[in-house]
């Protein structure tokens, strides 16, 4: 439990202290908006895309021995990224992380499903989920402190001790496990499509914003990436050792718990992304207070996580599957009503009602959702069944990062033209204050406008970026509702557990 907690907490370090530092090093960095996504989705890209294979890899050479590959591998590319210094080296050492936690997630989740009973298996997960939180709740409020100290690299380097402490207790306490019964041979021709299948649907949709939607390097890359993951299923289907059983999908809880994980964390990661841009660049926060923001969510996550968990084992996931994502819209959808605020000082009576209201939600969801997944498979298929729901929440993450990225441009842009439509410019400032939207909230009025214009053109430009916040939070919250009716429809409380070959 322990080291399984401590390698989950790198990724979860990663992933919520990254987005408070992501203003500081935009600057430091001087990378363009489209630059943040590429940070982003580098990582997010490699994870989508391998974690099925480190999932199989697990259940077929030793879950504990592909678990502490992906650790080293994930604290190396740490280490790379502190030592960056610029957008094209970090984007690279990002995919380094990437392949390292592709083959670390899938093995956390997999390790506690295969060592603990199986009726006590929804309040381990539950206390997994609350110490994973507990552990990395110094993440936003630490990345915080580090950015407006100029010192963002640390969030980096902060994986290298916590990782180098997992590797120890995994070498010395642990003992290894995987499914004896398997054949011990990869599914290479599946794991080669379907990483190529979900590489190239997602580099599709990130030149999205900078070459337009119907250019034939868009078209081009969505069209192969779709031939590619029809191939991967053809090939699945034939094969006699499949990396991806797709009996799996033949149980409908399996089937609803992952359609229900890619709709809310794709509503998800959006949201907490434009949520900490709004704060930092457009209401006037600092980073640390952007971080500290995030304290209400993380709190109900301690607390209720193992609670929710526990009542899920007694209960059943399905009221729980229902009523948490549908909170978490809600919360998300009040979120989106926030315009222009007096800053920090207004945050109780502006982001707070929405964060508890989305922490809520997320709180009895979380814990109950992943035991409904590893639940409803046989524990030979455990690692499998964690790479494929870990899978979709990174597919949920990297392609709402790159949808919702070009989104948030066009609806900026949109926005920002109706404001300088009544500003006296010629057309050539125009098109410079313009080209300033891929930028988002930081964008910077340029310097050759006259002194006159510039707090109006300032102004257009957070009336701008607050319109496409609240249209990416509406949209982010609509996702929430959606996860929701994937459980009322798909979702039962008795899942048949699903084999290889059969149900039974």
């Amino acid at each position: 439990m322990v080291s399984s907690i401590l390698a989950s907490a790198m990724a979860f370090i990663d992933a919520t202290a990254l987005n408070v530092v992501l203003p500081s090093l935009q600057q430091s960095l001087k990378a363009s908006g489209a630059d943040l996504f590429w940070i982003l989705n580098a990582y997010l890209l490699m994870l989508a895309s391998l974690i099925l294979i480190g999932g199989a890899m697990g259940d077929k050479l030793g879950r504990k021995k592909i678990f502490m590959a992906g650790i080293l591998i994930f604290i190396t590319g740490s280490a790379a990224c502190g030592f960056a210094n610029s957008v094209t080296l970090l984007v690279a050492f990002r995919i380094l992380q990437g392949i390292g936690g592709s083959l670390m997630i899938p093995g956390s989740l997999s390790l506690i499903s295969s060592s603990i009973n199986e009726k006590e298996r929804g309040k381990a997960i539950g206390t997994w989920s609350a110490f994973t939180t507990v552990v990395t709740i110094g993440g936003p409020i630490m990345g915080g402190a580090l950015a407006d100290a100029g010192l963002w690299r640390y969030i980096f380097f902060i994986n290298v001790p916590i990782g180098i402490a997992a590797l120890l207790m995994l070498g010395l306490k642990v003992k290894e496990t995987r499914d004896e019964g398997s054949n011990k041979s990869l599914d290479f021709w599946g794991a080669g499509t379907i990483a190529l299948g979900l590489a190239l649907l997602t580099l599709g949709f990130l030149r999205i914003p900078a070459v337009g939607l119907y250019n034939v390097q868009v078209i081009g890359s969505l069209a192969t990436g779709v031939i590619f993951l029809a191939i991967f299923i053809a090939i699945e289907i034939k094969s006699s050792h499949p990396m991806m059983p797709l009996t799996l999908f033949a149980n409908a809880t399996f089937s609803g718990a992952n359609l229900l994980t890619f709709f809310l964390y794709a509503g998800l990661g959006a949201g907490m992304l434009f949520l900490s841009l709004n704060m930092v660049q457009v209401q006037g926060y600092s980073q640390l207070q952007s971080g500290l923001t995030f304290l209400p969510f993380t709190i109900l996550m301690i607390t209720l996580a193992r609670f929710a968990g526990g009542l899920a084992d007694k209960y059943g996931p399905r009221l729980f599957l229902i009523t948490g994502p549908a909170t978490a819209g809600a919360g998300l959808l009040i979120l989106s009503f926030i315009k222009q605020t007096a800053g920090p000082s207004a945050y109780f009576t502006s982001f707070f009602p929405g964060f508890l209201v989305f922490g809520l939600g997320m709180s009895f969801t979380v814990a109950p959702l992943t035991a409904a997944v590893m639940g409803s498979v046989s524990d030979h298929f455990s690692g499998t069944a964690s790479g494929i729901n870990n899978a979709m929440t990174r597919i949920a993450g990297v392609f709402a990062n790159a949808i919702f990225g070009a989104l948030a441009v066009l609806f900026f842009s949109g926005a920002l033209q109706q404001q300088i439509n009544h500003i006296p410019l010629n057309a050539k400032d125009k098109q410079t204050i313009m080209a300033q939207a891929a930028n988002l909230g930081n964008a910077k009025v340029p310097a050759d406008i006259s002194i006159a214009n510039k707090p109006v053109i300032e102004k257009a430009y957070h009336s701008g970026f607050i319109a496409a916040y609240a249209n990416i939070m509406r949209i982010s919250a609509a996702l929430g509702f959606l996860g929701a009716l994937m459980a009322f429809i798909f979702i039962r409380n008795k899942a048949v557990k699903t084999s290889a070959g059969s149900s039974s």
